[in-house]
């Protein structure tokens, strides 16, 4: 059995992708598969399996020598299972930087093409073949895009994003506003989740200036409720850069609907960084940053020391 997964800390794309995928292989490839996941996925992801109806995943923790997998939505071996090595890795889908260190044993397919989401790779990918897909498939690839894309207001986003979406959404008979709308507000109920668990929700790792940065984002339609906890979000940082192997933990709380970002500032290294990076003088305990919402073409592009 083909397992299909995507990074650590899973968000919709990378909980959605691995489903979709796992989907064509199964019943048009005729291979088996499974969509699995590396942890438990964000409150919108959560909302998505719910709102198409899909069971949660099997979570793991690491794969086991010779088990065949897919990578989807990263190509990172930080953001992957640590035998990924010893895995046999068939095939990489995916939309950001090549990081390099994955092993292979054998060619295998690779597609990174630059779009805002992996689904919408997978939807080129499976091409006609998606005209037999079930409601739910079409379903999570759109929820997928409009994350990614934020509803097409982040700089990632591509025309051929936005015209697969807007296919989608005729085909399913979704109004996107309305839909976005209902994602968004499940992707910013943040209560039921500790500091630590806000603070790795949706977060990569970075080396800058010789240190470990754990890089966070929440993207929400109400940063109050977020800010509102900032000074124990800030406390909890030294406790879980230690558990995580990091040095520091950036976190950006992302206002979808103002297109701006708040980033905290727990101490003078992060203020440092802050300055140098976005050019803005950093007073307080955090900066507003207009205009930047994308961690992936707006801060860690823009990162250095």
């Amino acid at each position: 059995m083909i397992q299909v997964f995507g990074h650590k800390a899973p968000d919709t794309d990378s909980t959605g992708s691995p489903l979709i995928w796992a989907w064509y292989l199964s019943d048009v490839r005729k291979t088996p598969a499974k969509a699995v996941l590396q942890g438990t996925p964000n409150t919108e992801a959560m909302w998505m399996l719910g709102k198409w109806g899909v069971d949660l995943p099997e979570i793991i923790t690491d794969v086991a020598a010779g088990d065949p997998c897919v990578i989807v939505d990263t190509n990172n071996p930080a953001e992957l299972p640590a035998s990924i090595n010893d895995a046999e890795v068939i095939e990489i889908i995916d939309h950001h930087l090549l990081a390099g260190g994955i092993k292979t044993r054998t060619p295998i397919n690779i597609t990174v093409r630059p779009l805002a989401c992996t689904a919408t790779i997978m939807h080129d990918l499976i091409g006609d073949d998606l005209e037999r897909a079930p409601r739910w498939v079409k379903g999570v690839m759109l929820t997928c895009i409009l994350s990614d894309t934020m509803e097409f207001r982040s700089p990632t986003t591509t025309p051929h994003d936005r015209w697969v979406a807007e296919k989608l959404a005729r085909d399913l008979e979704i109004a996107i506003p309305s839909f976005a709308t209902e994602m968004f507000t499940a992707k910013s109920d943040v209560s039921a989740f500790g500091d630590d668990a806000l603070l790795r929700m949706d977060s990569k790792e970075y080396e800058l200036g010789g240190k470990r940065m754990r890089i966070s984002v929440l993207e929400t339609t109400a940063p109050q409720v977020l800010l509102d906890r900032k000074a124990q979000l800030m406390a909890a940082m030294p406790g879980v850069a230690a558990e995580d192997g990091a040095d520091e933990v950036m976190l950006f709380v992302v206002d979808i609907l103002n297109e701006q970002s708040t980033l905290l500032v727990p101490n003078d290294f992060v203020r440092r960084v802050a300055e140098t990076s976005f050019g803005v003088p950093v007073t307080g305990d955090s900066v507003v940053l207009p205009g930047i919402i994308s961690r992936k073409k707006q801060i860690i592009p823009a990162l250095k020391v």
